[in-house]
């Protein structure tokens, strides 16, 4: 079972180290738990600028001693993979409470810094020649589906409003001023096709969750959600010129049997969002439209958490923030709350079933990693 959802709110930038951010989260699961350092035998972490520490690092500064460690450094996909792993550990008998955190600082200069040691293929190939991060193949790869699937600038500014009216009810979304469509298609040009509102803004912050059994969870008196299906893939479809589908495309069958209900039956999706292209992907390859459709099921729905299919329903990184590796916990965590009863203003009614998706690990023309979980209401 997955709960405690905690979140530590953003900031757009911050003296302090990432650790600072990991330690302030896991006393956040430690409060809303009940349960100590005693307590915790799992560790699962994900971050961009704990570097030179690791997940083993942090057990010394923590004063923790789990019998289960993992550190996963697969960004934007962190969220659902670290999910995934927590609960094998827990299913085993390998831990029996998993602490999964993440959390990133963002100094003026930090993001750059990033940038310049992120893969050996920016090293090599994007950084040298005036590519490096991620705008830039976002922009190879919005171009590219644009012209194969017909989707146009209307359709992403929709789900950037969309998210905009979500984030404007939730508290730590660090945008707080309404988005328009006309807003969004005047926007300064970033990379083309990409405009300003396309892109999510650096700063630092921290989520987080513990993983136990269903018995621990009610014995401590948390609310909590099932996961009823996980699934990670790496790499795929390496011979596609441009990524214009997911690992998710891989495992869809999978991963609905898996959970025993269908597309239709998820009140609510949660994307990881850095730019809208790959929302839109994720829309496609997990089955909830089919492959080309993307804009006719954009233009069908409001994506807001009082509307027709909510979607990100925080506002996602685009309008909460992208708190580096924290971003692909962030819709996660959401999820969390929205089925265990701790979403405020932008509650989705009796929402029963939540979809997860992540994406993370950007190289020149493809992401890397991807993954996604069903859970559902207990």
């Amino acid at each position: 079972m997955v709960t405690a959802p905690a979140s530590v709110p953003y900031e757009r930038y911050s003296p302090e180290p990432a650790h600072w951010w990991l330690a302030r989260v896991l006393s956040d699961l430690g409060k809303q738990s009940g349960l100590g350092a005693d307590d915790v035998d799992g560790l699962c972490v994900s971050s961009f600028t704990l570097f030179p520490d690791t997940a083993a690092g942090l057990t010394q500064h923590f004063g923790l001693t789990p019998r289960w460690l993992d550190h996963v450094p697969t960004g934007g996909a962190s969220g659902v993979i670290t999910l995934r792993r927590a609960a094998r550990a827990v299913q085993s008998g390998d831990a029996s409470v998993v602490a999964c955190i993440s959390g990133d600082t963002n100094h003026v200069d930090s993001f750059r810094a990033m940038l310049t040691t992120f893969s050996r293929f920016s090293q090599d190939a994007s950084y040298p020649y005036g590519s490096g991060g991620p705008n830039g193949s976002f922009s190879l790869m919005t171009s590219r589906y644009m012209d194969a699937y017909g989707v146009k600038r209307e359709d992403f500014g929709k789900l950037c409003v969309a998210q905009r009216d979500n984030a404007l009810k939730y508290p730590h979304a660090m945008m707080k001023k309404p988005l328009t469509l006309d807003e969004y298609m005047s926007a300064r040009l970033i990379a083309d096709p990409i405009v300003l509102y396309d892109c999510v803004m650096p700063c630092a912050g921290a989520e987080a969750y513990l993983v136990m059994r269903e018995e621990d969870a009610r014995a401590q008196n948390l609310p909590y959600a099932h996961i009823l299906s996980t699934v990670e893939r790496h790499n795929s479809y390496p011979d596609d010129p441009v990524q214009i589908r997911g690992g998710w495309a891989l495992d869809k069958d999978e991963f609905w049997s898996m959970a025993g209900i269908s597309p239709g039956d998820v009140d609510l999706l949660q994307t990881y969002d850095d730019y809208p292209v790959i929302s839109a992907m994720q829309m496609e390859d997990l089955g909830f439209c089919e492959k080309g459709s993307v804009s006719e099921f954009i233009q069908s729905n409001t994506f807001t958490y009082d509307g027709t299919f909510p979607h990100n329903t925080s506002g996602g990184q685009l309008s909460v923030g992208q708190a580096g590796a924290a971003g692909g916990f962030l819709g996660l965590v959401e999820a969390i709350r929205q089925l265990t009863g701790g979403a405020e203003q932008n509650a989705v009614p009796d929402a029963q079933y939540a979809a997860v998706s992540g994406f993370g690990i950007i190289n020149f023309d493809r992401g890397l990693c991807s993954g996604a979980a069903i859970l559902g209401r207990t």
